[in-house]
């Protein structure tokens, strides 16, 4: 049963704790919704499922109802040892002390390794609250590193990216590599009543479901995007030459017209303006 709010203050309290807004720290509050993130993730008991974030832990019981293993990813020392304390009998749940990423673009390595584990019968997944400073760049980390399904809730402005068609305000590398990776919605919207203390914005329940169109050249294509877009005010032509890439090359591959902008295209057609510049490097120098 989800915690309330005189609960998790108490926990809090005698924790020696309060909530760090340094760490994105919002706690859900209501008992549904609770059970509906769970939901969301469409765990099976062959199912190891990620939480980061897990807070007082209200969330990570629901999870651990449902799926085989939970691996739960708390960087405050204070609620790790909350968490540590009240699932110490639950031999489904392993703890990992620390921030869910190594920097910006590397997944935390004790994580790292449990993603790297065989799972012939049952998927891996993300279930969670995540914190909002952490959300954007550990949801494609986890995508690329073979996560099957991520259920979360997120600020609604860094789910509207994930979803935004190009050409749009919230287009951008973000969507890009999201769309990409998985297909993603949103679910429904929250209201910031239902987190204690009430963040400033709304939020998002998001499911995403790994279809993976980039394997190996995921990485290099995030970079390839991120350059571009460096200069998504210019024209095709110009932003792809100011990122140092052949812009005739890839105009003339792709014949797409270099006048328009580069939030102007989908991300099926900026996977071909990447393939047309990956296959010119790819080239002996002798046939160019």
């Amino acid at each position: 049963m989800a915690q309330t709010k005189q609960e998790i203050e108490a926990i809090l309290e005698q924790a020696g704790s309060r909530p760090r807004h340094q760490f994105g720290q919002n706690f859900m509050i209501d008992q549904n919704l609770v059970r509906l993130v769970a939901q969301a993730g469409e765990l099976t008991p062959r199912d190891t499922v990620i939480e980061v974030g897990p807070g007082t832990g209200t969330l990570t019981e629901e999870l651990l109802e449902r799926a085989g293993n939970v691996v739960a990813v708390e960087i405050d020392r204070d609620l790790a040892a909350v968490l540590r304390e009240r699932f110490a009998s639950r031999p489904q749940f392993t703890l990992i002390e620390g921030d869910g990423l190594d920097g910006k673009h590397a997944i935390n390595s004790q994580l790292s390794a449990i993603l790297d584990r065989p799972r012939p019968d049952g998927n891996l997944k993300l279930v969670a609250n995540l914190p909002y400073n952490i959300a954007s760049p550990l949801i494609i980390e986890l995508l690329m590193r073979g996560t099957e399904l991520l259920a979360f809730t997120v600020q609604k402005e860094v789910a509207l990216r994930l979803v935004a068609p190009a050409g749009s305000d919230d287009y951008g590398p973000l969507s890009i590599m999201a769309q990409m990776l998985a297909k993603v919605e949103i679910l429904r919207t929250l209201g910031p009543q239902i987190f204690w203390p009430a963040p400033r914005i709304d939020s998002a329940l998001v499911r995403m479901r790994r279809d993976d169109r980039l394997a190996t050249d995921a990485r290099s294509f995030s970079r390839f995007v991120h350059a571009i877009f460096s200069y998504r005010r210019k024209t095709l032509r110009k932003a792809v030459t100011q990122a140092g890439f052949d812009a005739t090359h890839v105009l003339n591959a792709t014949q797409f017209d270099g006048s328009r902008r580069p939030e102007e295209f989908d991300p099926a057609q900026f996977k071909k303006m990447y393939d047309a510049h990956a296959k010119m490097l790819a080239r002996p120098i002798n046939s160019i």
